[in-house]
Formats: structure tokens, C-alpha cells, sequence
């Protein structure tokens, strides 16, 4: 397979998640990517479940990426880091700032080697600033973003997600940024750092928070599933105990599920004519939408939404994801072999492209599966790789 970044080479030493995951979405679409994990294994390794002690996790973010060991805090893993720099177009890390300049292989000295390195750094609270040195994970952004504050019930505690989804958007903007700067050196010929700084991307996504504070002072408050935008919007429960979920973001949609649910009379009311005013008539709404629904199980709610051409979309648990028509038409679960626990399932490339499709190629490698590939293109042989196997440099 040939993919679209066929000819890229990066280099992956970041951990736990953004990193990483930009590294996978590179390799996904056809970059060669070496993951360079400490000698003990990357934390991902034994984080969450697990399979006969192998992580599941790992198999993931690790898939299609070369796994070698080399231990950076040395100066033996530091002279080897060099010279895989020399022939690599990216390299990701997400060291707290100032630990590759202590180990000598800060941009300056990279960028001696290689001018046309991108060198992405991916932390918490970026390279500069008052909180740079701090540890820094997906939590601390959902936290400090926003995110938490208008999220949850609104007389119930601000709420986390119970996954990585700053980390996630992070990620995605990560690769976004790579592409940037490769551009960006295709029309200069040199390379440039990426700072990247995980409390920031997930900042963006939630929309206008901050130009109507400047401008109105106003602050979005905790709605639970429910939108200040637009109503009917919510989770309703089917009668065979399922969950559906509407929305009605488009004046027409609202109108068809209110003639559907029957009740038509609410759609000549004034204050259905627009969504901030349908909000604040949520209580009347829901209770209209939710009760109709009460009556149906979720099949036939979701058929006769479809055929009245609103939107509505059952609640799923990953076990539905796998059943769904509209996923398996779009490819979106794929099967992959896996050296240590045979075919698994997981989430297909993000996208698809007519030409170059991208693909998986492999699940996350065992440790070290690749040291003595990657190094021996650099003339380590037998010998030079038992010496650093013994120094604790590699695995």
C-alpha cells in the first residue's frame, strides 16, 4: 500500500496520548513512523485492558509504527538519536521543556543536522508561559478550557469525559500542524518547530465562549444534554428501555418532529420560530417528544423519524458500532492481524481519499520488534547491539 505521505519518516518518542496518536493518524495515511520507546516500555503498554497481559490500548496507538528501544538519557542513546534524525522529516516529543535541550538535542542541534526537521512538541501548557514546566495531561485542558464548566446537569458538578478527548483533539491538530509545517518547507526548503499546546485546541472547539464574554460578558451555564440554542434537543429513553437521542438545529427539522410527535399547534406558537426562543420552552418540548417516544421501542422511533426526514440517532455502546449498516458501509471498524493475539477489530483510518486510501498495516509491535531493523540500516550490527543491550540503551 502506497499511501499519501508515502516518503515521510517520523520519529515518535512522545507517550501518552496526543503524541502518540498524531504519530498513528501519519502512519495511518502512509508515513513511515519509528516509534523510539524507553527501554521499559511505553506507559501505553500497561494502560488499561488488557488481553493475556497484552495491552489492547498499545495495539492501537502503536499500529503501523516500527517499535524500537533507546534510551535518551544517555549518550549513547543520544548519538544514535542523532543520526536517526539525520534522514527523518518529523519528530514528535512531549518531554516536559528544556529535557531535550538537556540532553543536547534541542532544535538548535537538531536542526544543525537536519535544517529540514519539523520538530513537534506536543505538552500541556505548550513551550513558554508561567505554567510550561508543569505536568500537563488531557484532564488539565478539559479543565481549564472550559470544557468541564458547561458540561453535566445543571444543579450537578462540573463534569469530565470519561475518555481522552482533549488529548484526542489535540492529536488531530497535531497532524493538521505537521502538514502544515511540511508545506510550509516544500515552498522554503527549511523545517520549524510545532509547538503545540494540549489546553488550546480543545479551547477552539468550544465555539464562541470567549467572544461572547468579551463582547456580552455573559457565560455559558451547565444545560446537561440539553442546548441553549435550540430545542427539542436531548436523550429520551424508548419503551424498550433504549435511548434515542434528537436534534433540531435546523427550523425545519424542529417543525417535522413536532407534527410528528403530534402536536402541530406548537409550531404556530411565536416563540417556536427560532431556536433561543424553542429553549426556553425546553420543559414543554421534551415533555412532548419525550412522552410520544416513551411510547415505541427504538426501531420504530428511528424509522419514523426517518421517514419524516428529522434527526434522531440511537444511543450506542461500542458493541452497536460494531452491528451499525451505516458504519460497515463506510469501513469503519477493520480487521487487522496481530502477531501476539491473532485478527482484532478496531477504528478504521479517519477519512477516506479516492487515490490514496491509507490503511493499517499492523497492529501496535511487540517491544523492540524493530531495533535491530531500524539500527542495522545505520550499521549496527550483532555485536554493537548486544554492547547497548548490556548498557541498558536498548532492549
Amino acid at each position: 500500500m502506497t499511501g499519501a505521505l508515502s516518503g515521510i519518516r517520523v520519529l515518535d518518542t512522545a507517550t501518552l496520548f496526543a503524541g502518540p496518536l498524531a504519530a498513528t493518524l501519519l502512519g495511518d495515511y502512509g508515513a513511515e513512523v519509528i516509534k523510539i520507546e524507553h527501554p521499559n516500555g511505553d506507559p501505553v503498554r500497561s494502560h488499561g485492558a488488557q488481553r493475556d497481559g497484552v495491552g489492547l490500548w498499545w495495539k492501537m496507538l502503536g499500529r503501523g509504527k516500527k517499535a524500537i528501544t533507546l534510551y535518551l538519557g544517555s549518550p549513547e542513546g543520544q548519538e544514535i538519536f542523532r543520526k536517526l534524525v539525520a534522514d527523518a522529516d518529523v519528530v514528535v516529543e512531549n518531554f516536559r521543556p528544556g529535557t531535550l535541550e538537556r540532553w543536547g538535542l534541542g532544535y538548535d542541534e537538531l536542526r544543525e543536522i537536519n535544517p529540514g526537521l519539523v520538530l513537534t512538541r506536543v505538552t500541556g501548557f505548550g513551550q513558554i508561559g508561567p505554567y510550561s514546566k508543569r505536568p500537563g495531561f488531557g484532564t488539565l485542558a478539559e479543565a481549564m478550557s472550559g470544557f468541564a464548566a458547561i458540561t453535566g446537569e445543571p444543579d450537578g458538578p462540573p463534569t469530565l469525559p470519561p475518555f481522552g478527548l482533549a488529548d484526542g483533539i489535540a492529536a488531530l491538530t497535531t497532524a493538521f500542524a505537521v502538514m502544515t509545517a511540511l508545506r510550509a518547507r516544500e515552498q522554503t526548503g527549511r523545517g520549524q518547530v510545532v509547538d503545540l499546546a494540549i489546553i488550546e485546541p480543545i479551547l477552539t472547539l468550544l465555539g464562541p465562549q470567549i467572544i461572547a464574554y468579551d463582547q456580552l460578558g455573559t457565560l455559558q451555564p451547565r444545560t446537561g444534554n440539553r442546548s441553549t440554542n435550540n430545542a427539542p434537543r436531548n436523550t429520551y429513553r424508548t419503551r424498550d428501555g433504549s435511548w434515542v437521542a434528537i436534534s433540531t438545529s435546523a427550523q425545519s427539522i424542529a417543525e417535522r418532529v413536532m407534527r410528528l410527535v403530534g402536536r402541530p399547534e406548537l409550531v404556530d406558537e411565536p416563540w417556536f420560530a427560532t431556536g433561543a426562543e424553542r429553549a426556553k420552552h425546553a420543559d414543554e418540548l421534551d415533555d412532548a417528544v419525550g412522552s410520544w417516544i416513551a411510547e415505541r421501542d427504538r426501531d420504530d422511533v428511528v424509522k419514523a423519524f426517518e421517514e419524516a426526514q428529522a434527526a434522531v440517532a440511537p444511543i450506542y455502546t461500542a458493541a452497536d458500532v460494531m452491528t451499525d449498516p451505516q458504519f460497515a458501509a463506510l469501513g469503519s471498524i477493520t480487521t487487522v492481524d496481530d502477531v501476539e493475539l491473532g485478527p482484532v477489530k478496531m477504528q478504521n483510518v479517519l477519512f477516506r481519499l479516492s487515490e490514496t486510501p491509507g490503511g493499517i498495516t499492523s497492529t501496535g509491535a511487540p517491544l523492540s520488534a524493530h531495533t535491530a531493523e531500524i539500527l542495522g540500516r545505520y550499521g549496527f550490527g550483532e555485536p554493537e547491539l548486544a554492547s547497548l543491550r548490556e548498557k541498558g540503551v536498548i532492549k
